[in-house]
């Protein structure tokens, strides 16, 4: 859906409606074992100037190589995104002053959007939609706390229909939910500022996440500001048509493409669907569970009970202490009527907690469902007998079942209390 097609979400003001209008920089860093232009290390965490080369510390002769590696993650990060790759680039420098950058210059690429956000919940849509491509491809591990995927937010407001308005620059935001707290702040800020017949000026601004505010960092720079030139020590990119070809037909499957399958051939719903891709290792770990037996109750287990306990105890999908072959097993002990749905959520808290095969515990536990349909008629005897007062099937159920500790068949009991009620 473009731009004009879609409603658009105004934000209301003292004199009237007000359109936001959002571009976004993203700047995601290159999975690699070695920096873009040098032989360093990229490993995180290590003490400061531990990973410099002579050429990142700009000695005398020292000229850059560009790393073939990031060039093949970059090109399969434009086709995942469905971006024309160009065949030639070149490199320019970009002189800009920073107390940690000997050479004085950037050299760099970015993902940049055109102003085609309008809301605040776009936006981060947009990053979390940008953000899990990259990880699929593997491109981009997405970690933001870490710094290796972070966002600037150019945010602008007018009134609908007219020109664009100036928009100020938010630096370096590391959060999706503080990016829609930038936007959300700095709009109502230049909204304010206007209705009061003020003017913004355009600048570059930090985001406060303690205090939810944005605030002066810089005058914003035209790229006059910036000098750029060609590097002269960077030779011209020339891709063949053959190698991006070849990068683009070995790209996984990417989320979107993964949804329609799983609705397709899962049976699905949407928003089933769209939970178990949203990262790429829960969907394969879905698509473990789920293979070979039915991929509804495969989802909704994934989704309610080992996704709602990850959660609760703040854990990802790699770190669960229930394996995808565990949770099939669980499954396939309901399937075979071996137990009943409550002792398959008791066998889950017990898998969780201390491991273990869940066929294995069933047995050396008992907690086999009851089918003996004598055993079961004889607790059925006791409650009504402990009950003369009529008492409704569905409390029935419930006293056989708290009897059995939860082992009765759940259909039986059914069925036999319905045939001695003669209902």
């Amino acid at each position: 859906m473009s731009v004009a097609e879609r409603p658009n979400k105004l934000l209301k003001g003292a004199t009237g409606d007000w359109e936001v209008v959002v571009g976004m920089e993203v700047h995601a860093q290159v999975t690699s074992k070695a920096k873009l232009f040098s032989g360093a290390s990229t490993a995180f965490g290590n003490p400061p100037n531990s990973q410099v080369s002579l050429v990142d510390a700009a000695m005398p002769g020292m000229l850059p190589v560009i790393n073939e590696e990031c060039v093949r993650q970059a090109i399969r990060t434009g086709l995942g995104l469905k971006a024309r790759i160009h065949l030639k680039s070149v490199f320019d420098r970009k002189n800009y002053f920073y107390p940690d950058l000997p050479q004085g210059y950037q050299i760099s690429q970015e993902i940049v959007s055109k102003p085609d956000l309008r809301s605040a919940e776009e936006a981060r849509a947009y990053l979390a939609k940008l953000r899990a491509i990259l990880r699929y491809l593997g491109t981009c591990d997405g970690d933001m706390e870490k710094g290796s995927l972070r966002a600037d937010v150019n945010v602008s407001v007018r009134r609908q229909g007219e020109p664009l308005g100036t928009r100020c620059e938010i630096k370096n935001v590391n959060s999706i939910r503080f990016i829609g707290q930038a936007i959300e702040y700095e709009a109502r800020r230049q909204i304010g500022i206007l209705e009061d017949g003020g003017r913004i000026e355009q600048e570059t601004r930090l985001f406060d996440p303690g205090k939810g505010e944005t605030r002066s960092m810089r005058n914003k720079e035209e790229a006059h500001d910036y000098r750029y030139f060609p590097d002269p020590d960077l030779l011209p990119l020339e891709l063949t048509a053959e190698y991006v070809e070849a990068l683009a037909g070995d790209l996984p499957e990417l989320p979107d493409e993964k949804k329609a399958r799983f609705i397709r051939d899962y049976g699905l719903s949407p928003y089933d669907a769209a939970v178990l891709v949203g990262e790429r290792t829960t969907a394969d770990f879905y698509e473990a569970v789920a293979k070979g037996r039915d991929a509804k109750t495969a989802a909704n287990w994934v989704i309610n009970e080992l996704f709602g306990r990850l959660n609760k105890e703040g854990k990802g999908i790699e770190q669960s202490p229930i394996s995808a072959d565990q949770l099939g097993d669980i499954l396939d002990l309901i399937a075979a009527r071996v137990i009943s749905g409550k002792i398959a959520k008791d066998l889950f808290e017990i898998v969780w907690s201390e491991g273990g095969d869940p066929w294995n515990i069933v047995e050396t536990r008992g907690l086999k469902q009851v089918t003996d349909v004598s055993a079961i008629e004889k607790i059925i005897d006791e409650i009504i007998a402990a009950n003369p007062d009529k008492l409704a099937l569905e409390q029935l159920v419930g006293q056989v079942m708290r009897a059995s500790a939860g082992k009765a068949n759940p259909q039986a009991v059914n069925e036999l209390l319905k045939r001695k009620l003669g209902i």
